[in-house]
């Protein structure tokens, strides 16, 4: 039975993840919020996999990353945090992640994703596509994070099933107005224009809060200078090839 630790400071959410890997028939060999005492457990217990959130009490999930690795600890780390920032996000991985996580996340996701670690080839193609996709999700969400568009307007979820699609298929953007718009309205039962519409706000409230330094950062050049922004076409596809490049297909 694979062992599992879980430092995480929300005592909450800490304890839905011990019930979660629980009742999936995990060990779970210590629960707490406190880095330096993660440390400990680490010793004693030499888990399989630690879930753990970088806000900890003590020592932050950075420094027991940091520790770990010096001490040559073999566990998997499935680490969660509130940062969209790349570069600590890199850092993460860096030291040591297999995995971050954006919160809010749900234990059955992070449970996914340790069970993933330790997936032996002989899952089933189903399976695999609903992990992939969930991944997708997870960077095209964390990438809207970053650059300033809220969750709660309604070309949120339009973009980023516009995204998706330009992964699965690059051509659509060739035939944005004929084939993605309407095919994004028939899914959430709406029109295309209103599609086209939706999307472009989202895009301009990005730009309104004066992200631009947050989108070149994303993309890795000055894509963008000032009040200049994308079409929507335009931005779909630059966000849909950072995600092929990134090799989320």
């Amino acid at each position: 039975m694979k062992k599992v630790l879980i430092l995480e400071s929300n005592e909450s959410f800490a304890n839905e993840l011990a019930v979660h890997f629980a009742q999936t028939g995990y060990d779970v060999c210590g629960v707490t919020g406190d880095g330096a005492e993660g440390l400990k457990l680490l010793e004693k217990f030499s888990p399989s996999v630690v879930v753990m959130s970088l806000l900890l009490k003590t020592l932050d999930g950075f420094s027991v990353l940091e520790s770990a690795r010096g001490q040559q600890r073999k566990a998997d780390f499935v680490v969660m945090g509130n940062f969209a920032d790349d570069r600590l996000i890199n850092r993460a991985i860096a030291l040591g992640a297999r995995y971050y996580l954006m919160k809010p996340v749900s234990a059955e996701l992070v449970e996914e994703r340790v069970a993933e670690l330790s997936d032996d080839g002989t899952a089933k193609t189903e399976k695999l596509e609903r992990r992939r996709a969930g991944s997708l999700d997870e960077r095209i969400s964390s990438i809207f994070i970053s650059i300033g568009i809220p969750p709660h307007i309604k070309g949120y979820g339009y973009l980023r099933e516009s995204i998706k699609m330009a992964v699965e298929n690059p051509q659509i953007i060739n035939n944005i107005t004929k084939g993605l718009y309407p095919i994004i309205g028939e899914k959430f039962e709406t029109s295309a224009s209103k599609v086209e519409r939706a999307i472009r706000h989202a895009i301009e409230v990005a730009w309104n809060r004066g992200r631009v330094d947050a989108v070149n950062a994303i993309f890795g050049a000055r894509v963008y200078i000032g009040t200049e922004k994308p079409t929507n076409s335009e931005f779909i596809a630059l966000v849909a090839d950072k995600l092929i490049l990134e090799n989320m297909v």
